[in-house]
Formats: structure tokens, sequence, C-alpha cells
């Protein structure tokens, strides 16, 4: 096993008590004061925006923009309090995160979002990485279109490739894998039987696919079972990263054989990104050499 441990003096999640950023003249003189008029929040519209991994860095220019110019944003819990705290103090800011001890139902976000839209005000719905890859920004769509509510999407940079990247892990590699398959860890309960054809994974990681599984720490023992029934070798290299961004990130590296166990030896807690194939090996040759991600 191989464990990485990030770094930095930050807490991950800010420090405690502190409030958003009401340094309302750094905000006019930023460049953003003088944005065009089709970079700013619009009144009526919906933004569902990719917030990244996490780190304010990684948000692109125009999701920056729509937040900065928005009249509120909702977020979920995978935005971190260090970009919250950057939003400027005149926009409201609703946590509508699914924790274990709180969760807000996504019906209700789904109004809330249609609710303040036809109100007249600009909405931004700020999710973790991509709101189109498993953040159920396609439920939010939907509704938003079957209630004549306007609305944008703004891609993230997702974990997908985030964590991945971050750890000095390519997902595909021309020596190595021309192709990689994303899956989550965590279906909902609602669909009961399983959609995951574990026998198909299986055969893509033997023919050179690289696998990423995204939620996936509660059940990694389930998922490395499944591959190993399905006749994938226990020497394939496997990689955890938790928290990608962060200032906990974490990596650890093992194989299907030793990586339940590398894991529970790390204690690694979700977030978590699973990459399972032989590009993981690459971190390898580069990891000496890959200088760390600073996060804000």
């Amino acid at each position: 096993m191989e464990e990485d441990t990030a770094r930095g003096s930050g807490t991950g999640n800010g420090p405690p008590g502190r409030h958003r950023d009401t340094d309302d003249e750094a905000i006019r003189r930023s460049p953003d004061h003088a944005m065009p008029e089709r970079s700013r929040a619009a009144a009526g519209r919906v933004y569902l925006v990719g917030a990244g991994p996490g780190d304010p860095d990684l948000l692109t220019v125009r999701a920056w923009r729509l937040i900065a110019t928005a009249d509120v944003v909702f977020h979920d819990a995978l935005t971190r309090d260090t970009l919250v705290h950057r939003i400027p103090a005149a926009v409201e800011v609703i946590d509508v995160g699914k924790r274990a001890d709180r969760k807000t139902p996504q019906a209700e976000i789904n109004e809330r979002l249609a609710d303040r839209a036809a109100a007249g005000d600009a909405v931004v719905r700020l999710k973790g990485g991509d709101p189109f890859v498993f953040g159920r920004g396609g439920e939010e769509a939907q509704y938003l279109a079957a209630n004549d509510v306007r609305f944008e999407v703004v891609p993230g940079v997702s974990s997908v490739i985030a964590a991945p990247g971050l750890a000095g892990i390519p997902l595909t590699h021309r020596d190595v894998a021309s192709r990689f398959t994303v899956i989550t860890g965590h279906e909902t309960p609602d669909k009961g039987a399983s959609t995951l054809d574990w026998s198909a994974l299986a055969d893509e990681i033997r023919n050179g696919s690289t696998l990423v599984i995204l939620m996936g720490v509660r059940t990694l023992e389930r998922n490395v079972s499944a591959l190993r029934e399905e006749g994938v070798e226990g020497d394939v290299p496997v990689a955890l990263v938790q928290k990608a961004a962060w200032d906990d990130q974490r990596v650890v590296r093992g194989t299907l054989d030793t990586i339940v166990d590398d894991a529970d030896d790390s204690t690694i807690t979700p977030p978590a990104t699973t990459v399972v194939g032989d590009v993981v090996s690459i971190r390898d040759d580069v990891a000496s050499f890959l200088d760390e991600f600073e996060p804000a």
C-alpha cells in the first residue's frame, strides 16, 4: 500500500465561524466589475453550475461570474466553505446539501429553484463537480422545463477526471488504456435491482479499459468482490483519491486484492474516487516529480 497525505495549513472547510467576504470595495476593483452583460446572471433564470472538485481556483470563469452576480445561490454538501466564503455578501447563500444528519429532499430543491426564478431572481444552483455527472442536474433540468423556467447549464470539472489527474493518474494512455468507464458506487434505492453489469465491466478492465467509481467508499468491498468474481485478476492496480483538491486530499494505492484492507488501514472516508486499471501504475512513474495542488 502507498498513501500520500496532503498538506497545507487549512482545514478543508475553512476556519470555524468565518463569515463570507464582505469586502465590497475589493469586488468593485475586480475585473469582473466591468464584465459584459451577457456574463451576468439574468433575472428569472436558473443556472445549473458545476463547482468542480471544490477549490475556487478550479471554477470556470463563467461559473464565478454567475455566482458573483446572482441573487441567490443554492449549494450542495460538496461545495467547500472556502468557496462559499468568497461569494459576495450581497448574494443570498442557501445550503441544500444532503448529509447523513440532514438531507434536503430533491423535490424541495426543485421547487425552491423554480419559485425563486418565478419571483424574478437570478438563481445559481451550485453543484460539486459537473451538474450532469451523478449530480441530479438532469432531474432539476427536467423539473424546470416542465414548469416553464428558463435555465442554463454551466459545465464543471468533474472528479471523474480531476481526482485521478491530481493524483498523477491519466485515465487514458496510448500504451495502456484507450477508453474508460464511469459508474456510481451508490445507486439510488428507488431503482430496486442494480443496473450495473459487472461481467461487462470486468471484460472492459481485462481488455485494457480504466474503471472509475464515484461515491464508492462504502461499497468498496462489494465492488471489488464483484470484479474478482467476474474474473479480474487480484494484482490489477487500484487507487483511491479522497477529497481531491481539498486540504486533506489523500491517495491510497493498492491492488484489487489489497485495496479494501488498505482503505480500512488508512481510514479513507467519502468523498473519494476509485480508479481501477493499469493506468494507476503511471502514478508510480511520476509521483516523485508531481507537484501537489495547493488548495486556496
